[in-house]
């Protein structure tokens, strides 16, 4: 018996929902990386792209653990001399939660192509309210 291998053109995409309201920023991002490569279905193989498109909602709402709004940063550089910017977590998810959830998932997936390719299926908003309602997204509890 040999091993299954998913073709690209037979992957079936479905469309997740996952709430954040509550629950810690590294929970949510864990789950949502699992189902944006697939990891969730039997079919899962390492080299294909098989995952699934993930809608997070109410990411204002969700919570970092212990002192990491203070001490931890969001850090980038422009690659110019002097360019290091620094942005406290507490700023950060007070003026755009959607980009700190967004770095917490894309953290999580792998540095290649297909991880690329399956953070362009991440859809984070920052309240309630979505625009995929006619994707009919099932709602996933972690």
């Amino acid at each position: 018996m040999s091993t299954f291998m998913q073709k690209k053109e037979s992957v079936v995409r479905k469309w997740y929902i996952l709430d954040a309201a509550g629950k810690p920023l590294g929970k949510t991002a864990v789950a949502a990386a699992d189902l944006l490569r697939g990891k969730n279905t039997p079919e899962f193989t390492p080299h294909v792209d098989c995952g699934n498109f993930v809608i997070i909602i109410n990411a204002e709402k969700a919570v970092l653990t212990g002192k990491k709004p203070e001490q931890k940063y969001m850090i980038h550089h422009s690659g110019y001399i002097g360019g290091l910017k620094k942005v406290q977590y507490k700023q950060l998810m007070a003026q755009k939660p959607e980009l700190a959830m967004e770095a917490a998932v894309k953290g999580m997936l792998p540095k290649n192509s297909l991880g690329a390719k399956a953070f362009t299926r991440l859809k984070v908003y920052a309240g309630e309210t979505h625009v995929h309602e006619a994707q009919k997204p099932v709602a996933v509890e972690f």
